[in-house]
This record gives C-alpha cells, sequence and structure tokens, in this order.
C-alpha cells in the first residue's frame, strides 16, 4: 500500500537510484503518472517529458482496456479483445477518438515545444500502475522507435500478468508490487486522486525541458 503517488515515486526514486547521474529522460504517462514523473526527475537528476498513449477501452466497460494506441496511431490489440465486443468496426472507431485526445492533450500540455531527444539515453516510461499493461505497451513501443540506449519501464504496482506482458518489450523492469489480488491500480493506494490537466501543465512547465531535435509533435 502507497500513501499516494509521491509516496510510490520516493520508493520508486530508490528503486532507481543506480540511474543517478545518467542524467535519465524520465517520461509519464499522463495524466497520473506526471507528478510522479516530476518526483523522479528531480531526484535522479533527469529530465522530464511526456509519452502519449491512450487505452482502448472495451465496449461496455471505460474502465477496461481491449488494448491501446500510440500518438503515432500505432495499436496493440489485446487477446481479450474480440471475447469483449470490441470487433474491427469497434477498434477502428475508439482508436480515432483516443487519437484526437491524443492530439488535444499534445496542444494542450507541450505548445510550441519539441520532444525531448530519447535517442542514446537512458529513457524511463512511467505509470502509476499497470491493470492490463496495454497502455505501457503502447509507450514503450513509442519510446524503442526513438532509439534510446537503455529503456525501463517503472511502475510501483502491477497484476502479474501485465508485469509479464510488458518485460520483454523493456531492457529493464522496475515493479514495486506484483500482489496476487489485484484487481485495480487504486485499490494499492489510500489517496488516490484524479490528476487534472491543470496540474499536467503545471509540472511540465516548472520542469522545462530542453527541446530535442526530434521535432514538434514527435511521440515522446
Amino acid at each position: 500500500m502507497f500513501h499516494d503517488r509521491l509516496d510510490a515515486a520516493r520508493q520508486l526514486a530508490a528503486a532507481l537510484a543506480h540511474h543517478r547521474g545518467s542524467h535519465p529522460l524520465v517520461l509519464a504517462i499522463p495524466r497520473g503518472a506526471v507528478p510522479m514523473a516530476a518526483h523522479l526527475a528531480q531526484a535522479l537528476g533527469g529530465e522530464l517529458d511526456i509519452v502519449l498513449v491512450r487505452k482502448l477501452p472495451a465496449p461496455y466497460s471505460d474502465e477496461f482496456a481491449v488494448g491501446a494506441v500510440d500518438e503515432s496511431g500505432w495499436v496493440y490489440v489485446a487477446p481479450h479483445a474480440n471475447l469483449a465486443g470490441a470487433d474491427a468496426d469497434y477498434l477502428a472507431r475508439v482508436r480515432r477518438e483516443q487519437l484526437a485526445e491524443i492530439a488535444r492533450r499534445r496542444a494542450a500540455y507541450t505548445p510550441g515545444r519539441t520532444a525531448a531527444s530519447a535517442r542514446g539515453r537512458t529513457v524511463i516510461v512511467v505509470d502509476d500502475g499497470l491493470a492490463t499493461g496495454a497502455t505501457m505497451l503502447a509507450a514503450l513501443h513509442a519510446v524503442r522507435q526513438r532509439a534510446p540506449a537503455h529503456l525501463v519501464c517503472a511502475v510501483p504496482v502491477g497484476s502479474r500478468e501485465s508485469v509479464a506482458l510488458v518485460r520483454p518489450a523493456a531492457d529493464e523492469l522496475v515493479c514495486l508490487l506484483t500482489p496476487a489480488d489485484f484487481q485495480a491500480v487504486g485499490q494499492f493506494y489510500a489517496h488516490f486522486p484524479q490528476v487534472e490537466d491543470t496540474e499536467v501543465v503545471r509540472a511540465l512547465r516548472d520542469a522545462a525541458p530542453a527541446a530535442g531535435p526530434e521535432g514538434p509533435g514527435a511521440s515522446p
């Protein structure tokens, strides 16, 4: 159990202390992971930015992911998608909807600046937990295309199935808890409020990451 996201970030920082001094790029999956990643970037002497991905929700459950899409449009479809009622037409529709939300977030969160460069660097992708692992898998895929030297997945808690899913996509995986009774990420936090857009914008503005060469709107 974590008290809140900051408590989880402090514990992750301790587990990732071996990356201190390498100026890692710490990428948050918005919105919940942004305050955590801001703390990690500061603790590790790194640079903060975001990686924009969105889950594809099941037809009758917004919380249950049947896949995920990254900013380039690449889609991961979970093996259980069809059983959950997500046929090809449904997936195409929600993909368009989520790409529109990604575009909105890009414009709101990082207006007028480029993504921080990941090439040749240690990159740590952070989320507040793994339920299905779909969004993290999409995030790791997106970052891998940008040629990092070492790609790290860092989460406080995850289901055993989700950890097994994402492990092959990262060079290093740090997950502090993999409980057998996992039901939802929020189950393992005493305080788990929603993070609003204003908090994301403030954290990114305060961190003021340097512009990289990968171009405006490049997928972090």
